[in-house]
């Protein structure tokens, strides 16, 4: 098989067996799957407590007795399929759709061994199997969504060992929690979770997806390691001159609705899906459900360090929805007409990046803006475009040529002094020319991808949304993105921002302005020297 290394890796976390270097199901695992894809008729499996039975004895051929399900699983899924499903509803997905479920897990390990033999075959240069994308090791896996839906397949039936996911840093990946929860403290919005991800089976069962979608974890280096990009330091926060991108406020629509063809934020956990699988049902769990593609990521995507992000390109999203939180309504079927890249994948590019938790007054502190903006600017940096990132700091190195500083302490005056060289410009031009030189000079965003973002980490994590809006601003331009869209979901707290916003960039202040006002805000703050907001403490009276 090709790919062994890969295979090696994420094998433990599978329910398949290597036999002779070919993947396949105990043969007690295949009987029992091939009487399922014959229907009820043939497998007995006609309701939610008769299903459970199924993926026990599953589980048992598995070896997998040693693993417990999630207390309650037994009863919550009889609950879902046998009161909460009408019974034309649970005629078809007993008589169709668990059918078509057995299929595709009949198919995994061929889907897996076509899989690997391509993998090398999609990106030149680039392994794109599928394994766990360990901590601090940048990387992607593509993934064809008829393998994904086999993935979800063995997640619904409960399939994955869960012996070594703990100890490996990695999220829940079965569904027995989240039928569990279900039974356990009833709440509306769970059951209309669990409709989402009924209703992805469904619609598989009418035409399966043949497009890609692509898993990425990008970091950002704690040592100088070319050609990737390092972890930022406070100081050259503080030096930037690039120019502040272009920011627009929303004040009311979804991320996930924006046409705009950004980047959309997820806001997430650090632990990829948060509670996706169980009780949660905030930002990122409703982008789980609605996108359920994306719960693949879970299998082989450890959590996340404060230098890292993840970046999924080309979940399809199959659900539309009302609500948040406890009002989490399933609302039907969503069409999904974005467009496919060159990889197959959908133009749906999604960031999970987990911010500080209940920070109080420490989110004040140098130390956790810059764990925050880090974070983000992780998020936002596309690293394949390294090589133009690195135009970024080019005119940094000349200071350095002609004066010997270091290129994180290079004075924008200095930079100004040598664009000022350059371009033949003469000493006698004002100071406004050379900056508006350095900023035509800076404008390199490397495409047309903005951000799409809004009050991350905020709500239930605590965050000052002012604050949080302003350090994603800076990430964003810091990345060369060429815009920011912020949603603000009609929080009070950003009523002015759209004023303060024009405000600064009638400043024409970079990064590294905004970056020290930032700052100097938190410190006086953090003291107790001020208990304004930061757009009051900054707009003059």
């Amino acid at each position: 098989m090709e790919n062994r290394e890969d295979l090696r890796s994420i094998l433990p976390f599978l329910p398949l067996k290597l036999n002779s270097s070919t993947l396949s199901w105990p043969n007690q695992v295949i009987e029992a799957l091939k009487s399922l894809s014959k229907g009820p008729s043939h497998s007995r499996v006609d309701s939610g407590e008769v299903l459970f039975l199924a993926i026990s004895d599953l589980r048992n051929s598995l070896s997998l007795s040693s693993h417990p399900f999630a207390n309650s699983a037994a009863d919550g899924y009889a609950l879902f399929f046998d009161e909460f499903l009408s019974r034309a509803e649970a005629a078809k997905w007993f008589g169709e759709v668990v059918p078509l479920m057995a299929n595709l897990l009949l198919r995994f390990p061929a889907f897996l061994e076509s899989h690997y033999q391509y993998a090398d075959l999609i990106m030149v240069g680039v392994d794109t199997g599928l394994r766990l994308l360990e901590p601090q090791q940048p990387g992607i896996v593509f993934l064809s969504q008829e393998l994904i839906a086999a993935l979800l397949s063995c997640s619904f039936f409960c399939l994955f060992p869960t012996a070594n996911r703990v100890t490996n840093h990695l999220p829940v990946i079965n569904f027995d929690r989240l039928f569990a929860s279900l039974y356990e403290k009833y709440h509306e919005n769970l059951e209309h979770k669990i409709k989402c991800i009924v209703h992805y089976f469904e619609r598989i069962h009418s035409s399966v997806p043949v497009g890609y979608v692509s898993f990425e974890r990008k970091v950002l280096v704690l040592e100088n390691n070319a050609p990737l990009v390092t972890y930022p330091t406070a100081n050259l926060w503080a030096k930037s001159v690039v120019p502040l991108c272009l920011f627009e406020v929303c004040s009311s629509g979804l991320i996930e609705d924006q046409l705009r063809g950004a980047l959309e934020v997820d806001f997430a956990n650090k632990y990829l899906g948060g509670g996706a699988l169980s009780r949660g049902c905030v930002q990122e769990e409703i982008r789980f459900m609605i996108n359920p593609e994306l719960i693949a990521g879970m299998l082989f995507l450890p959590s996340m360090s404060d230098n890292e992000a993840i970046e999924t390109v080309g979940a399809e999203r199959f659900s539309n929805y009302s609500g948040y939180a406890s009002t989490f309504r399933y609302a039907g079927n969503h069409v999904d007409i974005r467009e496919i890249d060159s990889f197959g994948r959908r133009k749906t590019i999604i960031v999970a990046i987990d911010a500080l938790r209940s920070p109080g007054l420490r989110q004040y502190r140098v130390d956790s803006l810059l764990r925050e903006v880090n974070k983000a600017f992780c998020g936002f940096l596309d690293q394949l475009n390294y090589q133009q990132y690195q135009m970024l700091l080019q005119y940094c190195d000349s200071c350095v040529v002609r004066g010997g500083n270091d290129p994180m302490d290079a004075d924008v005056s200095d930079i100004q002094a040598t664009l000022v060289e350059d371009s033949g410009m003469s000493p006698d031009n004002n100071e406004a020319k050379a900056t508006q030189n350095v900023t035509s000079q800076m404008q390199v965003h490397h495409s047309d991808v903005g951000i799409a973002t809004g009050n991350w980490g905020c709500g239930a994590f605590g965050g000052d949304p002012e604050l949080k809006s302003v350090i994603q601003w800076l990430a964003a331009s810091q990345a060369l993105r060429p815009f920011i869209l912020h949603y603000t979901f009609g929080i009070e707290e950003l009523q002015n921002l759209d004023q303060v916003c024009k405000w600064i960039m009638s400043h024409n202040w970079t990064v590294g302005d905004l970056w020290n006002m930032l700052v100097d805000y938190s410190s006086k703050r953090a003291k107790g020297e001020t208990n304004l907001g930061f757009f009051s403490w900054l707009l003059p009276c």
